[in-house]
């Protein structure tokens, strides 16, 4: 978390340098630390509390600060004492302490505070009066994944009992468990899409296969919006393959798609549903003569011949075309047996023909 490393190396860190110099140490007894005891607070108290709250507040009488746990000194509050709490620190919680008197009436609560400059740390803490001034003592609380941030905090930074330890250690076990949990699932819709993609594609030419092509029907019925529908099959495709291999076939087929994906829209659908059957849909486009036109390119695109390495694949093709607003809605059976028959009839005009169906 803090300087590329996460919450767990930091404070097993935070542990080796405390075995080394026990907690507490090398901060509130420095030749610089302020000395509480002088002033009236009991012999030792400051170093118990150092080790026990390394994140109190000694507050004199005057409200002024007396001393800073070695936490709090960690987080640049070094040069607190002497000036005035109040100075220093906003307590948002209960509202309206502005004065001495007002900290002095919130014994026993519940404090919210936030230091007034740095970089807004808020703190949760409880105040005890004394003779001789009072006790604040503080915690982070929801704050503390910032606060170890923000501060470079260790397990030496916090009492041996405090369970703040613990709960980075959970919250870090946890948030890695959720992103590794985020990732999978990122894989497994990854895959699921992918699954699906390959269930309605053809392997082989990359168009849309059989299943594809009932469901952008049904699609298309159901919006009752019009369209064209052309079944085009290759001919003299079986002399391809019989005499240059299937890996020759394999070559036309890709070649054709190819042609069937350049002269079609981007919202048309290009299907292949059968060794050398394709079905051809558009949407929104029932004029005669533009589907005319875009069928003549096509055949005349894959008349052309097909290099194959050092050989020349021929082939040719017939379209048939049949228009949804001659059907009732819903009548995909009968669209496609109609389309096919018109199929034939190009066939049966010589090949390398296109024909509407006419009843």
């Amino acid at each position: 978390m803090v300087a590329g490393r996460s919450v767990s190396q930091r404070m097993q860190a935070g542990r080796q340098d405390e075995a080394v110099r026990g907690p507490g140490d090398g901060l509130a007894d420095g030749p610089d630390a302020p000395h509480a005891d002088k002033m009236g607070w009991p012999d030792g108290l400051c170093q118990m509390l150092d080790v026990l709250c390394p994140m109190h507040l000694l507050i004199d009488q005057k409200g002024q600060i007396a001393h800073v746990g070695p936490t709090l000194q960690r987080l640049q509050i070094a040069a607190m004492p002497g000036r005035p709490f109040l100075d220093l620190f906003t307590v948002t919680r209960p509202r309206g302490i502005r004065l001495l008197a007002d900290l002095w009436r919130a014994e026993g609560c519940t404090l919210r505070l936030m230091l007034r400059d740095g970089p807004g740390t808020a703190f949760k803490g409880c105040l005890v009066r004394s003779p001789s001034g009072m006790v604040l003592n503080l915690s982070f609380g929801i704050s503390i994944l910032d606060a170890v941030k923000d501060y470079a905090l260790s397990s030496a930074d916090f009492a041996p009992t405090d369970m703040t330890v613990e709960m980075l250690y959970l919250f870090e076990a946890k948030s890695a468990a959720m992103e590794e949990s985020r990732k999978l699932n990122q894989r497994l819709r990854g895959a699921m899409v992918a699954a699906e993609e390959q269930a309605l594609t053809d392997m082989l030419t990359g168009l849309a296969n059989r299943r594809a092509l009932d469901q952008r029907l049904s699609r298309l019925h159901q919006s009752r919006e019009g369209f064209g529908l052309m079944h085009l099959d290759l001919d003299r495709f079986k002399a391809v393959n019989d005499t240059l291999g299937h890996a020759a076939g394999d070559h036309v087929l890709r070649h054709v798609a190819s042609v069937l994906t350049e002269e079609t829209r981007g919202g048309d659908t290009v299907a292949r549903i059968g060794g050398d059957e394709f079905v051809l849909l558009f949407p929104a486009l029932q004029d005669r003569a533009q589907l005319d036109g875009i069928a003549m390119r096509i055949i005349d695109r894959l008349g052309a011949p097909i290099p194959y390495g050092a050989d020349i694949c021929r082939i040719a093709c017939s379209i048939g075309t049949v228009l949804s607003g001659d059907y009732a809605p819903g009548d995909r059976t009968r669209m496609m047996a109609d389309a096919d028959a018109a199929l034939y009839r190009a066939k049966a005009a010589g090949r390398g023909c296109h024909r509407f169906f006419r009843t």
